[in-house]
């Protein structure tokens, strides 16, 4: 079989411009970046269509370290959907460098269910990541830049919260100090980086409703603390402005087309771990206005992705999913079942049974949130007939719709028996009206243990020092409306990576919180989770070459 790579080059892109116009999006709305890629004016969603359109989850178990394939699933059925004759499209997440050339590669799904065009999408594509990263760095250097030209009039600040970016997976950048040197290299102080997904603004242009709920939002992030405990924002600093400025552009979700061209809004990319982990209101919207079903998905597992998607970007935007599908496979199955890494492509049914406990779990969290769910059996090149088989009886049994998905290999195609089930689903028994994991008036303790617990299985929650320290400034500051994002491990329902499968009744430690004042959301960091994380040892970068003038490696 040819690589993704190959594939992506192998299929026919249509311009932009007509697949647009395909789809009813007026040609004046849309600004093209070349013939296959553009943004669409966020004027054109229709809140009226909106509601009347089939929003489905795209969500998945515990993964392993190589990914589950949830973009590739929720490619596929989208393709499927076309293909039996219902108009989808897809809304997803851009890649991320740090990954791109870290450990995972490319991002833009697989096979013969792709987003297209791959290189540019995995790269540079149309500079939102850029504008991110240099919007979060230049609040750094201004705010830096007035604390330093202010000083001889007695301003600082005890205690600075923001935190510089960088698109790139870089451990030696975690904690650093700046302003070494003479006086004017500025003023000596601890700082640190965390990865571009992780900014507050990443969060900001994912929520926003539109370009007024974005500067507004810009000028309400916390930079820190004065001297007499009065919190500095961006407002204080007094450059909004400029910062919204530079994410005029980005705000507009990007459209592209996949391998079979059907559309897909590709925009925003937080990741689930260590962020809310779903791609923007406004893509997902415009989803909704153009297509009769919109497919979109959250990171990770169902216990990241999916409970953020569901408690904070649903509750902002005011949408809800008719349908949620939980990506399974073999190898995820039998890794949580305790076979190492290296063996999970062999079989061993013995082990599938133990590890189909995490997607039990997995499944009774979406319930609980008023889901309707199914199945999707991500079907890989070595999974055996008696495996898939045992799933899904298990979920007839559970009552659970269950469906092989083989759009890796067959395209739209090999999605279809998944495509028949989600309509049907949908038309019979979709999703109720979210039950959310914890109420807007609830306090931030509360709604930590009402995940950790209900959600992850924990007996016992603990708060550190410096994690208790910031629940009373919350309360202060009167934040503690604000949903929470937790940031965990993607590895474990608790904070150990190691603990697969179900893990029960064990401690889960937050370590810190961090407030999202312009994203209006707290970020509880729990365990050792790092939001700048660091390179393997052999990164996907040493297979990243340009041969003959083409790019090799992204896959």
């Amino acid at each position: 079989m040819m690589t993704d790579i190959e594939i992506a080059r192998s299929t026919e892109l249509v311009k932009i411009k007509e697949l647009a116009r395909n789809y009813g999006m007026p040609e004046d709305y849309v600004t093209h970046y070349g013939r296959h890629m553009a943004k669409v004016d966020i004027s054109l969603i229709d809140e009226e269509r909106v509601k009347n359109s089939n929003l489905i989850l795209v969500t998945a178990i515990t993964p392993t370290k190589a990914g589950i394939g949830k973009t590739t699933v929720s490619v596929g059925l989208a393709l499927g959907m076309n293909k039996i004759g219902k108009k989808t499209i897809v809304a997803l997440r851009e890649p991320s460098l740090g990954p791109c050339f870290g450990m995972k590669g490319g991002a833009a799904g697989g096979g013969y269910a792709q987003v297209l065009p791959m290189e540019k999408i995995n790269l540079h594509f149309t500079g939102d990541f850029h504008a991110i990263t240099s919007a979060n760095n230049m609040i750094s250097a201004l705010l830096d830049n007035y604390i330093y030209q202010n000083r001889d009039n007695g301003f600082g600040l005890k205690e600075i919260l923001w935190r510089r970016v960088l698109d790139v997976n870089d451990r030696s950048l975690r904690y650093i100090v700046t302003g070494l040197g003479p006086k004017t290299n500025g003023i000596t102080q601890e700082s640190g980086f965390d990865i571009t997904p992780a900014s507050e603004i990443m969060a900001i242009l994912c929520l926003a409703k539109d370009e007024d709920d974005l500067r507004h939002r810009i000028e309400n992030i916390l930079l820190g603390f004065t001297y007499d405990n009065k919190p500095f924002t961006v407002k204080d600093l007094g450059v909004a402005g400029a910062i919204t400025v530079l994410l005029k552009d980005a705000l507009s979700p990007n459209l592209v087309q996949t391998t079979e061209n059907t559309p897909a809004f590709v925009h925003g990319g937080p990741f689930a771990n260590i962020a809310h982990g779903c791609n923007s209101i406004l893509a997902t919207k415009l989803a909704m206005t153009f297509g009769e079903y919109a497919i979109t998905e959250a990171g990770f597992g169902a216990d990241l992705g999916a409970e953020k998607f569901l408690d904070i970007k649903c509750r902002k935007a005011g949408i809800a999913p008719k349908l949620t599908v939980l990506v399974v496979t073999a190898r995820a199955l039998k890794m949580h079942g305790g076979v190492a890494q290296d063996g999970v492509g062999a079989p061993n049914l013995e082990a599938l049974k133990k590890g189909i406990a995490n997607m039990d779990k997995h499944l009774d969290n979406l319930a609980s949130f008023g889901q309707s769910v199914v199945v999707a059996f991500n079907r890989y090149g070595d999974d055996v007939a008696e495996e898939i088989e045992y799933v899904r009886a298990h979920c007839e049994e559970r009552g659970v719709g269950f469906a092989v998905n083989n759009a890796f290999t067959e395209g739209g195609a090999g999605a279809m028996e998944l495509a028949e089930l989600v309509v049907k689903t949908i038309a019979e028994k979709p999703s109720k009206a979210i039950s959310y994991a914890y109420a807007d008036e609830d306090d931030v303790k509360t709604k930590v243990c009402s995940v950790a617990c209900k959600l992850y299985g924990a007996n016992l929650v603990t708060f550190s020092p410096t994690a208790k320290k910031k629940l009373a400034m919350i309360e202060k500051l009167g934040y503690t409306h604000f949903p929470i994002c937790i940031a965990k491990t993607q590895y474990s329902f608790s904070t150990n990576p190691k603990a697969i499968n179900v893990p029960k009744d064990f401690e889960f430690q937050v370590q810190d919180i961090v407030v999202n004042a312009g994203a209006e959301m707290i970020v509880v960091i729990s365990g050792e989770i790092m939001r700048m994380p660091g390179l393997p040892k052999n990164p996907q970068a040493l297979n990243i070459d340009i041969v003959d003038g083409q790019i090799e490696g992204l896959s």
